[in-house]
Order: C-alpha cells, then sequence, then structure tokens
C-alpha cells in the first residue's frame, strides 16, 4: 500500500475509497449542510413570526367543532353583500373558490352555494405577513370562517356574482381542510362547453368523472342553480294543484305484482317470498279515486328496469303523478293539467330567472316558449305533418324518438311552441287499462306531452268499468290473476277518470335545453350505474 493510499479515507468495507467515491461523499456533505442551514433559517423565521406575528390570534385552523361552545358572532348569507353594506363588518362562512398571492396581499374569492365574492387579505394595521402567507396556503374548498370589511369596488368584479362589493379580510379560520389533490377542479366543472373566438375549449370534464365525484360536482354554480330549478317544479307542480282542489298522497313503492306488466320491473326479496318495485303509482292514484279523493297527485320515487342508455332514460327517477275524477270528458283534464304545466313554465321564469340565467352561461339554450292556453293537435294531423316532410309511417304506428324530435321542431316552427299536447293516440299502441275512443274503435282516449320535442308527460282516460277492463287485458293477453286486485277495485262503484305520469328530471332537462337526464338527477341510476 503506498503512502498517499494510506492517508485516504476508508469506505464501509475498511478499504481505501476512491477519489470518485470520496468527491461525492464531499459533495453530499455540502448538500446535507445546506440543508440543515436553510432548515434552521426557515425555523428561525418562524420562530420570530411567531413571536413578532402580532396577528397570530386573527388567524389558524380552528379546533374542531363538537359543539363545545358558541362564539358571540352571527354569520351572514354571502348573497346579502352589496353596496348597501358598504363599510359594515361581516362575519361569513365560505368555501374557499381560489386564491392568488403576490407580495403582500393574497386575492381570494369565496363562495357560498351559487354565490361568491372577492376577498383580499392585505399586510395592514391588523394583517401581518404571516397571516397573508397562511390565506396562500389554505387549500381550495376548504371551509373558513372569515371576517372582513365590505367595500364597494370602482370596477366590477368579473367572474363573481357580487360584482359591486370585496370583502377585505381581518380574521380567518379554517374551519374543514380540504384534501390538497381535488378529483376535478370547479372551474373545469364550470367552464361553458362554447368555444371561444379562436375556436378553443378550456378544459372540462367529462361525465363519468363528474358523477364518480358528485359531491364535488354538485358545488358549482351551474349544478347549484339546476336543483334549485328542480325543486322549483316541485313547489309549482303542489301549488297549482292545490288551487284546483288535489290532495297530495303517498303511495307504495314495494308491492306484490308489476304495477304495469311486463319484465321491465325490479324483483326484490320480501321475507319468505318476493316483492316488486312500483314502476308507477297509478294502481293506488286509481284506488284513491274510488276512494272519493275526486283530485289527487304524488311526488315519489319510480323504478323501470329498462337497459336504455340513452340521453333521458334513468332506472330510478322522480314522478310526479296526477289523476282526477271529471264529470263528462277527458278533456277536463287535459285542460287542468295544461294549465298546470303554464304555471310551472311561468313560475320558473319569474320565480328562477338567476338561476336559469346562470345555467344557461354553461350551457347555451333558447328560452323555453309556450302558448296558453296549451296547444293541442290530434294524431292523425302530427302523421300528416310528419308524412308532408318525407316520414313514413302507418295510422296505427306509434310515435319513434327521431319523429319525435322531428315532430317537435315542425311545431315550434308553425306554432312557435316548445310545449304541446298530442291527443288521440292509435288503441293499438296504448296499455291495455286505456279508454277506447268511441267514435273511433282505433283510437283511444289517450295523450302525450312534449317539451322541445321530447314526450315529458303520457297519460290517459283510464277504464272504469270493471267488465271492460277485463275484455281489455284479455285482448292484450294479460293473465288475469296478476292484475285482480286492480279489477277489483273498479266493482264498487269507479267515477269516470284521468290522469298521468311525469318525470321532474326530463322536464327541468328539458325545460333548461340540457341534453342528458344525469345531469338534472342529483346521483343518477341507469343500467351502468349504482353508485355513488
Amino acid at each position: 500500500m503506498s503512502a498517499d493510499q494510506g492517508d485516504m479515507p476508508l469506505g464501509p468495507d475498511g478499504q481505501p475509497m476512491s477519489k470518485k467515491a470520496l468527491k461525492k461523499q464531499q459533495k453530499e456533505a455540502e448538500k446535507a449542510a445546506k440543508k440543515a442551514e436553510k432548515a434552521a433559517k426557515q425555523a428561525a423565521e418562524v420562530e420570530a413570526t411567531e413571536v413578532d406575528d402580532f396577528a397570530k390570534d386573527r388567524y389558524g385552523v380552528a379546533p374542531l367543532i363538537q359543539s363545545q361552545n358558541v362564539p358571540d358572532r352571527t354569520l351572514i348569507k354571502l348573497q346579502t353583500l352589496g353596496v348597501e353594506k358598504d363599510g359594515e363588518t361581516v362575519w361569513l362562512r365560505a368555501r374557499l373558490h381560489t386564491s392568488r398571492s403576490k407580495g403582500k396581499q393574497c386575492f381570494i374569492v369565496l363562495r357560498q352555494q351559487q354565490f361568491t365574492i372577492q376577498g383580499l387579505v392585505a399586510v395592514s394595521e391588523i394583517v401581518s405577513k404571516g397571516m397573508v402567507k397562511f390565506a396562500a396556503t389554505v387549500t381550495k374548498e376548504s371551509i373558513v370562517d372569515i371576517e372582513g370589511t365590505v367595500l364597494k369596488v370602482g370596477q366590477a368584479v368579473e367572474g363573481c356574482t357580487q360584482q359591486d362589493v370585496e370583502l377585505h379580510v381581518k380574521q380567518m379560520f379554517v374551519i374543514s381542510a380540504a384534501e390538497p389533490r381535488l378529483p376535478l377542479q370547479i372551474d373545469d366543472a364550470s367552464r361553458p362547453v362554447t368555444e371561444d373566438e379562436d375556436g378553443n375549449q378550456g378544459p372540462t370534464v367529462n361525465q363519468d368523472t363528474r358523477l364518480d365525484n358528485r359531491i364535488i360536482d354538485l358545488r358549482t354554480t351551474t349544478n347549484q342553480a339546476i336543483f334549485r330549478i328542480e325543486g322549483g317544479v316541485c313547489e309549482l307542480f303542489r301549488e297549482a294543484l292545490r288551487a284546483e282542489g288535489f290532495t297530495e298522497i303517498h303511495t307504495p313503492k314495494i308491492i306484490s305484482a308489476a304495477s304495469e306488466g311486463g319484465a321491465n320491473v325490479f324483483q326484490v326479496s320480501y321475507f319468505k317470498t318476493k316483492a316488486f318495485l312500483a314502476q308507477s303509482p297509478q294502481l293506488y292514484k286509481q284506488m284513491a279515486i274510488c276512494s272519493d279523493f275526486d283530485r289527487v297527485f304524488t311526488i315519489g320515487g319510480i323504478f323501470r328496469a329498462e337497459d336504455s342508455n340513452t340521453h333521458r332514460h334513468l332506472t330510478e327517477f322522480v314522478g310526479l303523478d296526477v289523476e282526477m275524477a271529471f264529470n263528462y270528458h277527458y278533456h277536463e283534464v287535459l285542460k287542468v293539467i295544461g294549465k298546470m304545466f303554464n304555471y310551472i313554465f311561468a313560475g320558473l321564469r319569474d320565480r328562477y330567472a338567476s338561476e336559469i340565467k346562470m345555467v344557461s352561461k354553461q350551457f347555451p339554450a333558447e328560452p323555453f316558449k309556450f302558448l296558453d292556453p296549451p296547444l293541442i293537435l290530434e294524431f292523425p294531423e302530427a302523421v300528416q305533418m310528419l308524412r308532408d316532410n318525407g316520414v313514413e309511417m302507418g295510422d296505427e304506428d306509434d310515435l319513434s324518438t327521431p319523429n319525435e324530435k322531428f315532430l317537435g321542431r315542425l311545431v315550434k316552427k308553425k306554432y312557435d311552441t316548445d310545449f304541446y299536447m298530442l291527443d288521440k293516440y292509435p288503441l293499438a299502441v296504448r296499455p291495455f287499462y286505456t279508454m277506447p275512443d268511441p267514435n273511433n274503435p282505433k283510437a283511444s282516449n289517450s295523450y302525450d306531452m312534449f317539451m322541445r320535442g321530447e314526450e315529458i308527460l303520457s297519460g290517459a282516460q283510464r277504464i272504469h268499468d270493471p267488465e271492460l277492463l277485463v275484455e281489455r287485458a284479455k285482448a292484450h293477453e294479460i293473465p288475469l290473476d296478476t292484475i285482480q286486485s286492480y279489477i277489483d277495485s273498479f266493482k264498487f262503484g269507479a267515477p269516470p277518470h284521468g290522469g298521468g305520469g311525469i318525470g321532474l328530471e326530463r322536464v327541468t332537462m328539458l325545460y333548461l335545453g340540457l341534453d342528458n337526464i344525469r345531469k338534472t338527477s342529483m346521483f343518477p341510476r341507469d343500467p351502468k350505474r349504482l353508485t355513488p
């Protein structure tokens, strides 16, 4: 061994280290020393900040709320903040939508449901550098309690619903922190589907990603608006019918036999036997009429085991169902339902204008048009309109989905309405309980109603005579034992009656001009989706 080798440091194996290995070791030592120096400097800065931070009690992560105390503060609604509150100091709880830090200030956007406001955290006599840094580190979608002063702005704050004011933050506490990595970005999920002037489209979120992470997707201002509008449909439906003397009822969803026959029914185990999920509340609506309730409606879940993977079908949806006795002609029913729809359409237009505007920003659509009273077309007239425009179909053929949409465009062009009723369907394409037309053996006293060329209600005068009901069931080759309880309902005197069933999600979708019913179902169920 040479003298030089003897002076060299030894490696883990007891042998002298090579010059290359020695050089590597020295670099690693220098790197570790710099890292330690940086950490020490940062620790010193943090310690100094904590010592000198005059605002340290005005920000931070709040203790977990376990109902241990009630602070002396009132949290206000973000939507109430306008120029009339200029100069007022308020407390509010909201989500941190976005944040952008620059020097001694941090701009934030706070969001409450569909409402947003810009906030500013800036170094001042009550806001420290540490507080600004803290605000910049709070993760998006975290829930925060904010105290701030409302100040009028000279220029409108674009991108926020509260455009005339901003909030100058005085205190900020994290109530519930969101994880740093979100499965989807709210901004991407909120981006309009339209392209800009250069034909570019920013990042968007596909439907499956949205539905897989529905809790976050539902936070977008568009979705907040959609489901408030949908709630409005139910509210207006109830108001319109109560004004006409209807009673709200609630019907079983677990039943002993398929409510509409056929195979499109979900079977479930029921103790030592089997049961089915209701495809419709129709039997029970009619039983209520036979029980002298005269006019009834119900809002509830409907289950259809149809393997239909389309833009407008769900296996579970909310049904708005109506049934009423009439005196001499089923058009009495048509008149009431038509009036009800017009009340809903006008109510949405007048009460939910801001929500409709919010939805149309992301999903542009023509405003919904309707006539008062509603347009009623008879089936043969509709068939002739289609034939005149190149469609081949028989007198007793049902409308296919493409022909429905085409007819909707023809009606809109001719009558300038997005809503109409189609009366006198062929008897051959309607269920066994539909009353035949007394003047035309091939027609029936039945009707469908359409919005933007898509069916949203199917209804009819029901057969209320048990003997005729048996005759029609046999004509449809329906085993009488499977519907005996239904037939028995009419054996003790039943008034003439009719009604129909409406899909809530479909009405909302078509009123807003949306392209998929999954946008109007909060947690949709279809043949491929059972979660979340």
